[in-house]
């Protein structure tokens, strides 16, 4: 693909979204204004005056055009904030928060007599099916990325090893819009063709850059490491790139930091990037707690039946008692009891040992996971599979010894195993899912686990909590990763 056709695709591709999304809006504006005043065409008074009454129709058009251009100002249709991650969901949300108060301002100042419902009804209900239409446009693009339509053609320069640490990272996730087509690194040995661990072409040497980016149809040239490349070599480069059509990134050697946490602030001319250290306490640790307390109280309440009904088959099902407790590490290196549904038999722990020295199936290094535990009941591997043997862990949540998400709660003897930097993950609670949970769960290797359970800790925040809360529930669904 082209540099012309990449454009190409980025400027129908966010024409695409802006056509959804104003039949979005009409579709909510007036069929809230519609759903509240019916077909006929009520009015609403500015400053009292009947003189100055305008119609709802005409209000509802003007706050179309004005979302639609706060949307805009927003850059929430830009390339680079489509297609992954959460920051084009949280400029929607702003977008349309900023919105929702200058609407109130200025019905303030002008006495504008709205009424209520129409405004409370129509704001939220836009906001939810704007990033609903979002996410399934996303979907879409993720298929297409995945065949590798719709991308960004990359070519790496950089040392060997942090060139193939960045194809690794970029080939990991396709649904990120960067295929990875070559590389160009100062030295590589006679007869090495490839990338270390990947199978990325080795296209030349730091001076080649240029030449290759034709030859491969690439549009965009990542800095994986600046050892080799004094600023100004940097800065020729970055000059000699078609302006518009050609594009430099650089990946600073920041591994598992998000980005809210990542500021650049030009300093004499330098461009320091600032990194917030993080902070789990004041008014995040307050919210934080405040979602886990309600959505932990209304999960409780709506499931009840549900927890009585599986209550009620493990107990007729097996002998034993129907919850399980197991001492488990919280938050701060405290100890807990952790609930879950007895999955199985009633001897499983006096079995463990043996298990682990009749078979080298195991989840990874430290964790002990099997895919065909003899342990576990013919109800409990069903409740495993959907995750049901985890919902008494609801009242772990509403109580405080555990969160919604967070790294998952280990075992004292896992702990015992732990490197000196694998404590962090006790700054935070531990959670009923997390990262560990939504990207493999029982797949992953030791490492793996380690990695995503830190990265949650340094980077958590609530937009971020309601997403992974999403992606469980599709892994649930999926059944991935859960034996």
């Amino acid at each position: 693909m082209t540099s012309t056709k990449v454009d190409q695709w980025r400027e129908i591709y966010a024409r695409r979204l802006f056509v959804t999304d104003l039949l979005v809006l009409v579709w909510v504006i007036f069929g809230v204004q519609i759903a509240w005043f019916g077909l006929d065409s009520s009015t609403v008074a500015v400053r009292e005056n009947a003189a100055l009454a305008v119609s709802y129709s005409t209000i509802s058009v003007i706050i179309l055009i004005a979302w639609l251009l706060i949307l805009h100002v927003y850059g929430t249709r830009g390339y680079r904030v489509v297609g992954t991650g959460t920051q084009e969901y949280r400029l929607i949300a702003d977008a349309t928060l900023r919105l929702f108060g200058m609407v109130a301002i200025v019905a303030f100042l002008f006495q504008i007599s709205f009424a209520r419902g129409y405004v409370l009804i129509a704001f939220p209900l836009g906001l939810a099916v704007l990033i609903f239409s979002r996410w399934m446009w996303r979907q879409w693009l993720g298929m297409k990325r995945a065949r590798g339509q719709y991308v960004s053609r990359v070519v790496l320069i950089g040392s060997p090893a942090s060139a193939s640490h960045i194809a690794r990272e970029l080939n990991r996730r396709p649904e990120a819009g960067y295929m990875v087509v070559g590389a160009c690194v100062p030295v590589w040995s006679e007869g090495e063709e490839h990338l270390a661990g990947t199978q990325v072409p080795i296209l030349g040497g730091l001076g080649d850059v240029l030449a290759v980016l034709q030859t491969a149809e690439a549009d965009t040239v990542v800095i994986t490491s600046a050892d080799e490349l004094p600023p100004q070599r940097v800065r020729e480069l970055s000059w000699s790139l078609e302006p518009g059509r050609q594009h430099l990134v650089v990946a600073p050697s920041l591994v598992d930091i998000g980005g809210p946490r990542i500021h650049t602030r030009p300093v004499a001319g330098l461009p320091l990037i600032h990194v917030e250290t993080p902070r789990y306490d004041g008014t995040k640790r307050f919210a934080k707690r405040t979602f886990d307390v309600i959505a932990a109280g209304v999960g409780i309440l709506l499931l009840s039946p549900i927890l009585a009904l599986i209550a009620m088959v493990v107990r007729l099902s097996t002998p034993g008692p129907v919850l399980f407790r197991q001492s488990r590490i919280g938050y701060k290196g405290e100890q807990f009891n952790m609930l879950k549904f007895r999955s199985m038999v009633v001897d499983a722990e006096e079995r463990l040992q043996a298990l682990t020295s009749d078979t080298g199936e195991i989840g990874n290094s430290v964790l002990f996971k099997m895919r065909e535990d003899p342990r576990v009941t013919p109800v409990g591997r069903f409740l495993r599979r959907f995750s049901l043997d985890e919902l008494p862990q609801l009242f772990n949540v509403f109580m405080g010894s555990m969160s919604l998400i967070g790294p998952r709660p280990p075992l004292q003897k896992e702990v015992d195993l732990y490197e000196t930097h694998v404590h962090r993950r006790f700054l935070v609670k531990p959670g009923i899912t997390g990262l560990w949970q939504v990207s493999g769960r029982s797949n992953l290797s030791w490492e793996d686990s380690v990695r995503l359970d830190l990265y949650y800790v340094e980077n958590w925040s609530l937009t971020g909590d309601v997403v992974i809360l999403w992606r469980t529930l599709k892994a649930v669904l999926a059944r991935d990763g859960a034996y």
